[in-house]
């Protein structure tokens, strides 16, 4: 059966200190009572003499101690006056010694009982393993797989990321394969006494499952998945739907053709005015964005014109994000004029693939043109905005 790991939680400190104490100085204690009772010898035993004329103490007379500076004491009644023990109980020949000899090996047993005792405390119910005992699994099985409870003794359905898990004995949770049990940050108080995992004896969640592996990854499905726990989550389900399992072909996201996330929009606008585009587009790994212009020639045949070029009214910016693998393009024209209609392209390109999206800038005389044109558009056929 499998033992969990205790925590000492009583004693602790003090257990420490004398440990610490012991294993510089296994002695301690015994040298301790010794300069004690040597101590108390110095100031009651031996009364201050007389050494060529002068005091043993200074020239100050017998009231001052013959060493260390403190008043000398007469014995009254076998004790010291202001000391709250009797002089004898330090003087005796080996006492202090037969004191010290019989606490060294009680405080070396109370040291080696205290964790034993914290064990049979901290084990929470983990008896007898009985497998007719355990509760029985789902008849579908487990999501995510089964695992052994906190005692080693059954199988329980393993725990996915963010349940609760945690507590001694066999009502406690495990975390599935791939996931740690970490502890909650939030600690909610039961409201109108003990609930019903306190009043069963069982004790209660801790923590919550959190995946070990916490970057994302590349399944041999073609999908990118949170986490390696994800992963093996949508593995089980393709095996219980009979399909076959998702392994992990790679660390990082899967590589994928660019996408346009942001198209760029068609613009009216009168000639002097300040206008810009804006497109952006995603993929792994990060594309590459150009701007280009679609200019139509005889017979219907189109052919590109790589922006800037040497155009000084335009400009053309381009930034990474805002995401990872994001990339954001703009064309800047200032000022407008009509030779500047007609219709852009975004273009995206990586390893993996292209992506392309245009829109058209429409260049008017007056404002009021603006309303007209826009009011045509929405009722002709969808051939594409005319003006």
């Amino acid at each position: 059966m499998k033992v969990q790991t205790l925590q000492i939680r009583h004693g602790l400190p003090f257990l420490l200190l004398i440990t610490k104490i012991m294993s510089r100085n296994p002695f301690f204690f015994v040298e301790a009572f010794r300069r004690r009772r040597r101590s108390a010898r110095r100031y009651t035993d031996r009364p201050p003499r007389r050494r060529n004329g002068q005091w043993s103490g200074g020239q100050h007379g017998p009231r001052r101690a013959w060493r260390g500076g403190a008043a000398w004491a007469v014995r009254r009644n076998g004790r010291l006056p202001g000391r709250g023990f009797p002089s004898r109980a330090l003087n005796g020949r080996g006492g202090a010694r037969r004191r010290a000899a019989m606490a060294f090996p009680v405080l070396w047993v109370v040291a080696l009982l205290t964790p034993a005792v914290a064990a049979l405390t901290e084990l929470g119910g983990c008896g007898p393993c009985d497998a007719a005992r355990c509760p029985a699994l789902p008849p579908r099985g487990c999501p995510l797989g089964r695992v052994r409870d906190a005692c080693g003794c059954c199988w329980q359905c393993g725990r996915g990321e963010g349940e609760a898990c945690g507590g001694a004995g066999v009502g406690g949770g495990r975390c599935a394969a791939g996931l740690e049990c970490v502890k909650s940050r939030k600690r909610r108080k039961a409201k109108g006494g003990p609930g019903p995992a306190a009043a069963s004896g069982s004790v209660a969640p801790v923590g919550v499952c959190v995946c070990k592996s916490r970057y994302p990854v590349c399944g041999s499905d073609g999908l990118t998945y949170g986490s390696g726990c994800q992963l093996r989550a949508a593995s089980l389900r393709a095996q219980s739907r009979g399909e076959p399992a998702i392994s992990q072909r790679s660390k990082g996201a899967c590589e994928q053709g660019p996408s346009i996330v942001t198209p760029p929009k068609d613009i009216w606008n009168v000639t002097g005015a300040q206008i810009y585009l804006s497109c952006e587009v995603i993929g792994i790994p990060t594309p590459v964005l150009i701007w280009n212009k679609i200019i139509q020639g005889q017979y219907g045949i189109q052919r590109m014109e790589l922006l800037p070029g040497d155009r000084e009214n335009l400009a053309i910016q381009t930034r990474g994000g805002p995401e990872k693998h994001e990339v954001t393009g703009w064309v800047l024209i200032s000022p407008l004029s009509k030779e500047d209609a007609g219709e852009y392209e975004c273009h995206a390109s990586n390893a993996k693939g292209e992506a392309t999206a245009s829109a058209k800038i429409h260049v008017v005389e007056t404002l009021h043109e603006i309303a007209l044109t826009k009011v045509e558009q929405h009722f002709l056929p969808s051939d594409g905005p005319t003006v």
